[in-house]
């Protein structure tokens, strides 16, 4: 892989799926969910292709298979509710640390990148799983799906992290799992990388136009180590 700066100074990384496995804790809330509205129960399969772009679409994509369209448009403000009310009580509870995560994250600040975590989650989310896992500390910033007006594919989060850490986006990476990381890395004007073990939209990653695939957190920290260093990358 190759990066366009001469060196890379902060990295935004996403959560669900990049750093947490939180595909069983989505189900988890969204049967709590579905059972309140008296409709068929998901699987952790049909959830990991609706993961990634933000609670509304997550609940969207939920009911429209089990509700008319217009019945599903008049469901969806109290199955958004109900959901986020279900999730609160379990937030965490089916979750996994993906390996060498925290590994990953020591390694950039040793090296002096300064780190955001971006997701899509709503913020209090964010934080109480971050907490859970002892990362939060790591980050400069966290910013959820709520935290500003749009999420991503669009830039706005990458910008506005990279305002909050003083840094400019083109010497930045933005390190995450889906196409939505890439595209709003892109669009920021940052260089990208995917990891190869989460959701993607239930995509294949190699659909993802990002500059590397990398497989682990710490496999990006040495790459951009590398690359910091004048060191050839791969």
């Amino acid at each position: 892989m190759q990066f366009a700066a001469p060196r890379i100074d902060a990295a935004l990384i996403d959560l669900d799926g990049t750093m947490v496995d939180t595909a069983d804790d989505f189900t988890a809330g969204l049967n709590g969910m579905l059972a309140k509205l008296g409709a068929p129960a998901t699987s952790r399969d049909e959830v990991i292709g609706y993961v990634g772009k933000g609670s509304e679409h997550l609940i969207q994509s939920v009911l429209k298979p089990r509700f008319s369209a217009d019945e599903a448009h008049a469901r969806f403000d109290d199955a958004l509710a109900i959901y986020q009310a279900e999730y609160a009580k379990i937030n965490g509870r089916h979750t996994r640390l993906y390996p060498d995560v925290a590994a990953g994250l020591d390694a950039l600040r040793a090296d002096g990148i300064k780190l955001a975590c971006v997701t899509n989650k709503p913020h209090r989310f964010a934080i109480e799983l971050l907490e859970q896992y002892g990362l939060i500390d790591r980050f400069g910033i966290v910013l959820g799906g709520d935290s500003v007006p749009r999420k991503k594919p669009d830039p706005l989060p990458m910008l506005t992290a990279c305002d909050a850490l003083g840094v400019a986006p083109d010497v930045s990476v933005a390190i995450g799992d889906s196409e939505n990381d890439a595209l709003a890395g892109r669009a920021a004007g940052m260089a990208t990388l995917t990891v190869p073990y989460g959701y993607n939209h239930g995509k294949a990653i190699q659909t993802i136009n990002s500059d590397g695939i990398v497989g682990s957190l710490l496999v990006a920290a040495c790459a951009i180590a590398a690359h910091n260093a004048g060191r050839p990358t791969v």
